[in-house]
């Protein structure tokens, strides 16, 4: 029986080298589509921790191709995404995507991105700079800015590992508030370690603050701001948007209210079509909560949509 090729591949981006794993359906079958996976956020891998695998194997298992690649400075990838922007980062994407419409199983028109949370935000702002995709898929990706989303993560962790701490809750919540406004104010690490040191260091912030250093406050700052607003209204292909309703680190409904606030967007193009799915018992990784099994109806809808563009 004939099964799926994955090779490690290498392509570049300017200075920047990045590895990744070529996926592509057995031989006997032409690719019928081709996709880009982009992880969420952090020092992500080519698999996404756990997540791209099952991915993967039903994408090939549909003959779509399937890229992935560790984000810089992880893995075999060259550079560092702490100094990176967003824009940085969906130039990596982009560059991504024309390594896997070079390969000659697959037919170049056919490829588009797919952005799991933080990657939706990348594949939206490489969308916006390209004329030539069929569609991009975005995966959990927050209709507000990465402050607000942090917030609205924190506030859920708070409230479920200190539940009845009410106070204790609303003061470190306050404390995440001050450290966003000193972002703004370009403030450096040691003045954003003082505010934490000053307010006792709360057992509940580090959630957030655990691993932070400087060079990832810089990078915090950089991005905190972030409004997906303008790459949503700049989108000229087809928009698929998956949610999961038990997701405890993006606000889906203030998410929704975003999106749909752009279709309706006067210079919005008349093909940027959007089409929600909402999965009422998944989480953020549309998964069913406590498990690493994808919601029933996920992946079937996900291919599904994706042979139909």
């Amino acid at each position: 029986m004939e099964t799926a090729e994955i090779r490690d591949v290498v392509f570049v981006n300017g200075a920047v080298r990045l590895a990744g794993s070529l996926g592509l359906p057995a031989p006997s079958r032409s690719a019928r589509a081709g996709v880009v996976l982009v992880g969420g956020s952090g020092p992500t891998d080519r698999d996404n921790d756990t997540f791209f695998p099952p991915l993967r194997h039903h994408l090939l298992n549909a003959g779509i191709a399937v890229l992935s690649y560790d984000k810089r400075g992880v893995g075999a990838s060259s550079g560092d995404w702490r100094a990176a922007t967003l824009t940085d980062l969906a130039t990596d994407a982009s560059a991504a995507l024309d390594f896997l419409r070079s390969q000659p199983e697959v037919q170049a028109r056919t490829a588009g991105f797919f952005g799991h949370s933080e990657g939706g935000w990348v594949v939206l702002r490489a969308a916006t700079a390209r004329d030539d995709l069929p569609w991009v898929v975005t995966n959990s990706c927050p209709g507000v800015s990465p402050a607000v989303q942090e917030r609205y993560a924190l506030a859920n962790h708070l409230r479920e590992t200190h539940p009845g701490s009410r106070a204790d809750t609303e003061s470190t919540l306050a404390l995440y508030d001050r450290l966003v406004e000193a972002g703004r104010r370009d403030a450096d690490f040691a003045t954003a370690l003082r505010l934490v040191d000053t307010a006792g260091r709360p057992p509940g912030l580090a959630y957030y603050w655990a691993d932070l250093d400087d060079r990832l406050w810089t990078f915090l700052k950089r991005k905190q701001d972030h409004d997906p607003t303008t790459d949503l209204v700049g989108l000229r292909c087809p928009h698929l948007a998956f949610f999961g309703g038990q997701d405890r680190v993006v606000p889906v409904a203030d998410s929704l209210h975003v999106l749909g606030a752009a279709l309706c967007h006067a210079k919005r193009p008349r093909r940027a079509t959007l089409t929600v799915e909402v999965l009422p018992e998944a989480d953020h990784r549309l998964q069913s909560p406590g498990t690493t099994e994808p919601a029933p109806g996920y992946l079937d809808k996900l291919t599904r949509w994706l042979l139909q563009h």
